[in-house]
């Protein structure tokens, strides 16, 4: 299922999705939490958000290693071998950081647009932003550092 479709790696066609979609969440998820104006206007967008980043994020994991496992039945080891796995250790990484940050904001986005009549307390809100904030940086580090090492391990200087 992970493996390919027509022919190309399914890895080559997700990770794009991945890419885009995990910076748009933790920008969503930033915005959402910083600018407390712009909930009703940025929460649809974070909602989509969270669901759809991880779950790309998620089969890019999968197929990365049904590529994987393809590359070593062809006879890939060595050097250019410890470089993907290297760069799946960075891709299960953003699958968790950005699975964490999806949590955290649909929980953000639930309690702060529920009944208007018991706004969410002043220092469950800030506290939600900070861990939301957080967990958008770093799931921006890893998405960076996990497209990083895949362009490295691909087009790298072979060394």
């Amino acid at each position: 299922m992970f493996d390919q479709i027509n022919g190309l790696p399914v890895h080559a066609l997700v990770i794009h999705a991945a890419v885009v979609f995990v910076p748009l969440l933790a920008l969503a998820a930033i915005v959402y939490g910083v600018v407390p104006r712009w909930r009703s206007r940025v929460g649809w967008a974070a909602v989509l958000l969270a669901v759809a980043a991880p779950v790309t994020s998620w089969v890019a994991t999968r197929s990365g290693g049904a590529l994987r496992d393809r590359m070593v039945a062809d006879g890939l080891s060595g050097p250019p071998l410890a470089k993907i796995d290297d760069h799946m250790g960075y891709g299960d990484l953003t699958f968790y950081f950005s699975l964490g940050l999806g949590v955290v904001t649909l929980i953000m986005v639930y309690l702060t647009l529920r009944r208007t009549d018991r706004p969410l307390p002043r220092a469950a809100d800030l506290g939600l932003t900070v861990i939301m904030v957080a967990l958008a940086a770093v799931s921006g580090y890893y998405v960076f550092m996990t497209g990083d090492s895949g362009a490295q391990a691909v087009w790298g200087s072979g060394s």
